[in-house]
This record gives C-alpha cells, sequence and structure tokens, in this order.
C-alpha cells in the first residue's frame, strides 16, 4: 500500500507517536473542530426552531430528525463503495460547501417566513445526504493521514475537539439563539462549513490512488456486509451499536421537547443542559486511552455502555422532580426558576454529564478499534455499512420518541429510551467483544484484502 499523505513508507515521522508531526493530521483536525462548534450551535437553533419558532411539537422534532439520517438508511451501503472510487478531500469539501448552503437556505427561508416542517424535512434530507458521503470519506481519509498504531490517538483527539465544541458550542448557542435569534445562529453554522472546506483544500491530494475494481456495486456492498457481520468482535459490537441508536434517537427527539416545552426553560436552558453531556464528553475521550490500555478495549467500552442507561434514568426523573408540566406559561429566565427546577436541572445535568462521559470513552475506542482490524480498501465500506443501519436506527428511534412523548408522554418516551439503551449493553455484554484488545487484532499496513 502507500504511504500516508505527507509520510513516505520509512520515513522517521511514521514512528513519531506525536500526532504534531503529522501536519496533515493538524489541518485535518482544526477543519473538523471549526464544524464541530457550529454544528452544536445548529442543534439547538433547529429545535428552538421546531418547536418554538414555528409551534411545531415533539413529533416534528421526530421527523426532521429522521429526515436528517434517512439518507443513511438509502443510500448508505452504496455510498462506501462510491467514496471507494473518488478522492476523499474532493468529498470531504464538497460536502462542507453544501451543507452551508443548505443552512444558509433554511436561515433565509425562517427569516421570509416561508419555512414549514414539510420545507424543513426536505432540506434536511439533503443536508443528512451530503453528511453522509462527508462521513464516509472522514473515516476512510483519517488512515491515510496517520500510522494505524495512532489511531486510536488520532481518534479520541478528534473527538476531544468535537467535545469541547458541544460543551462551549451548546451553552454559547443557548444564548446566542435568544439574543440573534435561531436563524442567524445558522448562518454561523453555514459560515463554519464555508471556512472547514478552505482548511480542507490547503491539504495535499491523497497519495493513495482511490479503488478502482471491476466487481459489481452488489459484490462490494456484500463485501462490506460480510466484513461487519461476520467478523468475531465487530458482529456484536455493530448489533450493540445499532439497538443503542434507537434509544439514543428516542432521547434526542424528547430532551429538546421535556426542555422547550414542558419545563419552559427555553434556549438557554436547552444549551445548558448540552453543555452538561459536552463536559462530561471531554472527561470521558480524556480518559479513553488510558482506560482502553489498562482494562482493554473491549472490557472498557462493555462498561462504558452499561453505564448509559444508568445515567439516562437520572434524565428521565427530572419531569417528576419538577412537579409536572408548565405548558401554556411564558418561557422563565435562570433568574425566575424556581428550586424544583432547579432540582430538575441537577438531575438532567448529572444525567447527561455521565452518558456524555461514557460516550466521551468509548467512541475514540470504538473508532480505533474499527479502523485498526479492518483493511484499507474496506474501511470506506466497513464505515458506510455501520453507519447506514445505526443511522437508520435513527430514522425508527425519533419518529418513535415523538409518538410516544406525544401520545403517553415525555416522561414515559424517556423511560422507553433508558429500557433500550439497558438492552444494548446487555446485548454487548453477554458477546465475545469483552475480550477484544486493538493490540491484538491490529492489522499491519501491507496486509491485503481477505482472499486476495
Amino acid at each position: 500500500m502507500g504511504g500516508y499523505v505527507g509520510v513516505t513508507s520509512g520515513s522517521p515521522l511514521a514512528l513519531e507517536p506525536k500526532l504534531r508531526r503529522y501536519p496533515p493530521f493538524v489541518r485535518f483536525w482544526l477543519a473538523s473542530t471549526v464544524s464541530d462548534f457550529g454544528t452544536y450551535i445548529t442543534s439547538v437553533a433547529l429545535s428552538v426552531l421546531i418547536l418554538v419558532t414555528i409551534n411545531g411539537t415533539a413529533l416534528d422534532q421526530g421527523l426532521v430528525n429522521a429526515a436528517r439520517w434517512a439518507p443513511y438508511l438509502l443510500f448508505g451501503l452504496v455510498a462506501g463503495v462510491w467514496i471507494d472510487r473518488l478522492p476523499r478531500r474532493t468529498v470531504l469539501i464538497g460536502g462542507d460547501l453544501g451543507r452551508g448552503l443548505i443552512l444558509a437556505g433554511v436561515a433565509l427561508a425562517s427569516a421570509a417566513g416561508a419555512l414549514s416542517v414539510p420545507v424543513l424535512v426536505i432540506l434536511i434530507f439533503a443536508f443528512g445526504t451530503l453528511a453522509l458521503t462527508s462521513d464516509a470519506a472522514h473515516q476512510s481519509f483519517l488512515p491515510q493521514l496517520v500510522p494505524r498504531t495512532l489511531l486510536t490517538k488520532a481518534n479520541a483527539r478528534l473527538q476531544q475537539s468535537d467535545t469541547v465544541a458541544q460543551t462551549t458550542g451548546g451553552a454559547v448557542a443557548g444564548g446566542l439563539v435568544t439574543l440573534v435569534t435561531a436563524p442567524f445562529a445558522l448562518l454561523l453554522d453555514a459560515a463554519s462549513y464555508f471556512l472547514s472546506a478552505a482548511v480542507l483544500h490547503t491539504l495535499e491530494r491523497q497519495s493513495q490512488a482511490p479503488v478502482q475494481s471491476g466487481q459489481p456495486l452488489h459484490r462490494k456492498v456484500a463485501e462490506g456486509l460480510s466484513w461487519v457481520y461476520r467478523h468475531p468482535h465487530l458482529t456484536p459490537l455493530a448489533s450493540s451499536t445499532h439497538i443503542w441508536f434507537i434509544g439514543s434517537s428516542i432521547l434526542g427527539t424528547v430532551l429538546p421537547a421535556v426542555i422547550l416545552n414542558e419545563l419552559r426553560l427555553g434556549a438557554v436552558g436547552l444549551g445548558l443542559v448540552m453543555g452538561c453531556s459536552g463536559i462530561g464528553a471531554v472527561i470521558g475521550t480524556t480518559l479513553s486511552t488510558r482506560l482502553g490500555n489498562r482494562w482493554g478495549t473491549g472490557r472498557t467500552i462493555v462498561i462504558a455502555r452499561v453505564a448509559q442507561p444508568v445515567a439516562i434514568a437520572l434524565v428521565a426523573l427530572a419531569p417528576i422532580v419538577a412537579g409536572g408540566t408548565r405548558t401554556g406559561e411564558s418561557y422563565a429566565s435562570p433568574l425566575q426558576w424556581t428550586g424544583d427546577i432547579w432540582a430538575a436541572i441537577a438531575l438532567v445535568g448529572t444525567g447527561q454529564l455521565f452518558f456524555g462521559a461514557a460516550m466521551g470513552v468509548e467512541g475514540p475506542l470504538e473508532m480505533g478499534y474499527c479502523q485498526a482490524v479492518t483493511p484499507d480498501g474496506l474501511i470506506a465500506r466497513m464505515s458506510a455499512t455501520m453507519r447506514s443501519v445505526n443511522r437508520g436506527m435513527i430514522v425508527v428511534g425519533a419518529p418513535l420518541g415523538g409518538l410516544l412523548a406525544t401520545v403517553a408522554g415525555a416522561g414515559t418516551a424517556l423511560w422507553a429510551s433508558v429500557a433500550v439503551l439497558l438492552l444494548a449493553s446487555i446485548v454487548l455484554l453477554c458477546s465475545k467483544f469483552r475480550s477484544a484488545r486493538i493490540e491484538d487484532q491490529q492489522l499491519t499496513d501491507d496486509q491485503a484484502l481477505p482472499g486476495r
């Protein structure tokens, strides 16, 4: 195989454990960080746009969330094959530019009073389609920037910047949306995508030529499926993660509705809650590599996944502690929050803190393990396979969460999320993945595809 971008085979840099010695990765990290900050501003802004600006329901929130991830279900498996045939840097730049234009379109439509749930669903579906291609290229591009031995550390750095962005971006977004409205906040995210594209443009073109093959499309897709669902450790990990995404998407749909529509805390309250999750994630990603080395990759991920339903159980208790919903009341500023509201926020914040920490611990280890055990020519298809099914679960879970919250109440929907997350942890706990170690499973850089 060819060397890494900017790193020739046998170069002393290939043995250097410090990621800062790989300038292409540093710029790649910068581009991701810039985009991450805008993403968390948009998460708050879109929820406010749906639930407040256009007076939508939790079900509307679920439908928009589902539209965001539906492309993964529809096109995900093909995307991996397509990415293999294209320069990944070009795909990343195009994805950033396209998403920036779409968010700018959402902001302008909202400012003009022309935004509705159906229009938003269409625009967010297009946004998700571009995100799909960028995600597949992102994961398959990273192993070309650093050696495989540094993949876990590289993923940890990427996730750390993401979690720092979540911590500050969520809190800033709450105040920003309150001060300048949701549409203007979306314009800031659009600008972050444009800036990310500009940084990516400074990277050298890939030294490794895109994969070209005469295999039929269905055979290449089947090869990616076979790799994921026949691997002794990837199979249970994928199965557990698919279930996890249903529970997480229920939570992602219901929590904004609880904060905005039931507790009436406004964008500031939603931003604070998201900030707590980000703080936890910063802690988790900081400890991730150290815990993985001490306990082993599989055991650490299992422990983190078992902790997550416990954390969300605290969140599910919040509406009870708050003494019921406040539908119809005006949005209260933090100075007007009563004791029961502060107690509810403390529960939600603590739950989100521990949930974010657990995700922060498992994220870099999971990504590094999947990349390390997968041959270069299969990484895009492995990534697309897992992501398409995972995000397809959001298409199921997000509307389900909105429907449960609308019909049975937000409390019931939150407990449903806890139950599904618990099931995901049990599936992984009872599997062979507990013994997985990235050191035992890593492939060498010159290892060929199976059967070649």
